[in-house]
């Protein structure tokens, strides 16, 4: 029951475009909390994309991809700056104006933040690769304007800055937490889709004489942050133990505290919260700061896009295992941990009413994380988690409606301004239901995911 009402949500929430189905709405919520909801965001339509696929359904994927790639040209001249062709945009609506349809984008403009979106790129690029993979329609990636949009990504992606860390500097607000949740820096959400976006790049853009240097660039640029991230981001008992024993304050190169990272900072909660065998990667890095809170989407995605060595999955999973009243809880999976209270949120936040403590982006439990959650288990033969994550979710968000996310130190409350019929929540079940139940449907999933060439 709850599989067909999901796929209802799904086929319900599909956005047409002179009569093509061109992407899917974020929520199909009669009273949503914020009007965009009825718009196709890039970032949500990733695992309604994966589900098509894999229902052997490409064409709105083959129309969503070429849309968005030619939704590009709406930028606006924001103050007299114009921004690079490589930006993707956030979202996009059907419109009508004299009788004639057209496709409206939102490059941040409208956005509760005001901040570009930096994962849509990745995102589109990770869709494109997922749909050349299923179909064999190596032709689409392949043509002139989708190579010239791999390029004008890359080009942006790959500017050089004044920083020295192969990371990725961005603002608040720029991927999944689209509010101010103190990740502006290095949030390791994006570089995992930084190491996607490279690894596809290999992949899909042609090697011409005009794309050499560029796939130089990506070449090294993949090998630096792999290492870089493994080494730097990593949080264990041993190397909390060195961080606890730093020297700072020191100068030149030979240097153990490289980003000069005082003792002080290692909060409270960290103090015998990982047993042996138990680890994870930092949530945002950079001269003088570790943010140690754990962030579900980022570990997770390194575990399936192999940013984290097999050692390292296989201690994050069993992190979740030792902390699953914390990490899970009642709903799979919550985003971050631990929350920022009182006076750190305050300052976090900006004191966000909707991030309070324990709620949305703020350690709140979300549903539409079950998908990478179950895959990251079946890649390191977590069997026992991907179906135990499986069944609290089914026991749950078919009677609740769909909602958008889930509050509480175990994600036992419906969120408080959480939308209903969420159609990444219900995608993201559908996916996890076909993993563990549909073995061909797995195996496509398997093909998208995993097999890098």
């Amino acid at each position: 029951m709850a599989l067909t009402a999901a796929y209802n949500l799904l086929n319900e929430s599909i956005i047409h475009f002179r009569d093509r189905p061109v992407g899917t709405v974020a929520a199909r919520d009669r009273s949503p909390a914020a009007v965009n909801y009825e718009e196709c965001f890039v970032r949500d339509f990733v695992p309604s994309a994966l589900v098509f696929l894999m229902d052997g359904e490409a064409e709105i994927v083959r129309n969503f991809l070429d849309a968005v790639r030619e939704l590009r040209k709406q930028q606006k001249v924001m103050a007299g700056h114009q921004r690079a062709a490589g930006l993707m945009p956030a979202s996009f609506k059907v419109t009508s104006e004299d009788g004639k349809e057209r496709l409206t984008a939102d490059f941040g403009e409208m956005a509760i933040g005001r901040v570009a979106p930096v994962d849509s790129a990745m995102w589109w690029m990770f869709i494109l690769r997922a749909y050349a993979r299923i179909t064999g329609d190596d032709e689409l990636a392949k043509g002139s304007e989708f190579q010239e949009c791999i390029k004008q990504i890359l080009e942006l992606y790959l500017k050089e800055s004044f920083e020295t860390a192969p990371t990725m500097l961005v603002p608040d607000g720029a991927f999944m937490i689209d509010r101010r949740m103190g990740v502006y820096g290095h949030p390791l959400e994006i570089q995992a889709l930084m190491f996607c976006t490279l690894m596809i790049a290999q992949e899909l853009l042609l090697p011409t004489s005009g794309t050499q240097d560029l796939l130089a660039m990506v070449a090294k640029r993949l090998q630096s942050l792999r290492s870089y991230v493994r080494i730097y981001y990593w949080l264990d008992r041993d190397r909390l133990n060195e961080i606890h024993r730093y020297k700072s304050e020191e100068f030149g190169f030979d240097i153990e505290n490289i980003l000069n990272v005082y003792p002080e900072s290692i909060p409270e909660f960290i103090d015998g919260w990982l047993d042996e065998g138990s680890g994870y990667l930092a949530g945002n890095l950079g001269p003088g700061r570790v943010d140690f809170r754990y962030f579900s989407l980022g570990n997770l995605l390194a575990i399936l896009f192999g940013l984290a060595t097999d050692d390292q999955a296989r201690n994050i999973m069993h992190l979740y295992e030792s902390r699953w009243d914390e990490l899970v809880g009642e709903m799979p999976v919550k985003i971050c941990f631990p929350a920022v209270t009182g006076q750190g949120w305050q300052l976090m936040t900006g004191s966000d009413p909707k991030n309070v403590a324990w709620s949305y982006h703020n350690g709140g439990n979300w549903p539409t994380l079950l998908w990478p959650f179950v895959a990251a288990a079946l890649r390191t033969c977590r069997h026992d988690q991907a179906r135990k994550a499986l069944i609290l979710a089914e026991s749950r968000i078919y009677d609740d409606s769909w909602p958008e996310y889930y509050d509480g130190k175990k994600g036992s409350l419906i969120g408080r301004r959480a939308n209903f019929q969420q159609t990444w929540t219900a995608t993201a079940y559908i996916i996890a239901k076909h993993l563990l139940e549909e073995p061909s449907k797995c195996a496509k999933f398997k093909k998208m995911m995993f097999e890098w060439e």
